[in-house]
């Protein structure tokens, strides 16, 4: 594929707000989880919250698409430069030549879930949320498109876990097609009862933070964010961070469970080598899916072991900030990013066993070392898989 740059980027998780929060907390190996408590009779468990999150109103204007997740969109969208860049390419392209690409699982399902526990006397919803724009799966992308005044395509990815890496693939297909000169990419999700309730009947939830790639490992720990990031066709060979591949695949294994033999994931891995033009040997940081669930872990050490050498740095970053579930993919490829930018490579927190099945490649310690490429692993229920390879010009 045809790179394409990438102009800004940025996140907000329970690390804090923007980049310089996110190379921080890496760096130090400080987490953002904390125990479990959001709402009213919190499950027990660890959770990445967004501190201030409920002070952060949307403006007046902007109103009519109040709800949590919506807030966290906006939050998100406010630093680094974002606003700035984005009316810099609209400048250049025209406001109907950008596509917005947003991935999310659960969107402003909150919202949804406080409506049915205030219904009114008529079974309805109650007046302040009787806005139908807050309760659709696109109440994501339909809010940022009102937000930034763009007419170009605008997408909601729900592709559970996948959906903000599968947001990279989406925008490059769409600038090739010729149907957009450059894209805001990203995702957010937020926490809520239906995500907190709904993974522990799964029985995925741990009580403590979670252990990901460790021997003892028992479950993951949800986290909330909202990242983006703002692509364009290269300019030949000028220096910059680039999308450089992606892959995909579906492997419709099971409902929630990976394939047994990691297919799926090794074929995403695999095409996004191949699109990237770059050996496995090229690889220097892979942030792994990694989350501290027994089965997940061990398939994706096992896959990732049949591709790399045992030079490879992997890691999962979940550790530092909850599995962000829909906005797991912009969030862990900002990491990796950021590996590139600054040449420090995350290891993985709170794990101090080594699972005998890991392979060389899963490192627990952080490490610094120049890189050229590095590579991102977001997979998703219903076998919804992508992998992405970033790298600098």
């Amino acid at each position: 594929m045809q790179p394409l740059a990438i102009r800004a980027y940025t996140a907000t998780t329970a690390l804090g707000r923007g980049l310089d929060a996110q190379v921080h907390a890496l760096r130090g190996r400080r987490s953002g989880l904390r125990r479990n408590d959001f709402g009213d009779a919190p499950l027990d468990t660890w959770i990445g919250r967004v501190e201030g999150l409920e002070d952060a109103v949307l403006p007046d204007a902007l109103a009519p698409w109040e709800c949590r997740n919506n807030r966290l969109a906006w939050l998100a969208l406010q630093q680094d430069g974002l606003p700035d860049a984005i009316e810099h390419m609209k400048r250049r392209h025209g406001d109907t030549r950008i596509a917005i690409v947003l991935g999310t699982s659960t969107s402003s399902i909150g919202a949804t879930e406080e409506a049915y526990a205030r219904l009114d006397d008529a079974g309805g919803f109650p007046a302040d949320l009787a806005r139908p724009q807050v309760h659709t799966p696109h109440s994501l992308g339909g809010f940022m498109q009102h937000a930034l005044q763009l007419r170009g395509p605008c997408v909601t990815v729900a592709t559970a876990c996948s959906s903000s890496a599968k947001v990279f693939a989406q925008a490059s297909r769409l600038i090739d097609a010729g149907f957009a000169d450059a894209a805001l990419v990203g995702g957010v999700d937020t926490l809520c009862g239906s995500v907190l309730f709904g993974f522990n009947s799964l029985e995925l939830v741990a009580a403590d933070p979670c252990r990901p790639f460790d021997a003892a490992r028992c479950g993951l720990s949800l986290g909330e964010a909202g990242g983006y990031a703002l692509l364009e066709r290269a300019d030949g060979d000028e220096p910059g961070l680039r999308l450089c591949g992606y892959g995909e695949s579906s492997d419709a294994h099971h409902m929630s469970a990976p394939h047994p033999e990691g297919l799926g994931a090794r074929l995403a891995m695999r095409d996004a080598l191949l699109r990237a033009g770059i050996d496995a040997t090229d690889v220097g940081y892979l942030n792994l899916h990694g989350t501290a669930t027994p089965a997940n872990d061990a398939i994706e050490a096992r896959a990732v072991a049949s591709l790399f050498p045992d030079t490879l740095h992997a890691s999962s970053t979940k550790g530092w900030t909850g599995h962000t579930l829909g906005a797991a993919g912009i969030v862990e490829s900002v990491f990796a990013l950021l590996a590139l930018e600054h040449g420090e490579l995350p290891g993985i927190l709170n794990s101090d066993t080594p699972d005998p099945d890991n392979g060389p490649q899963i490192r627990f310690d952080n490490a610094t070392r120049d890189i050229r490429h590095a590579m991102n692993n977001s997979f998703g229920f219903g076998g919804n898989n992508c992998s992405l390879v970033f790298g600098r010009a």
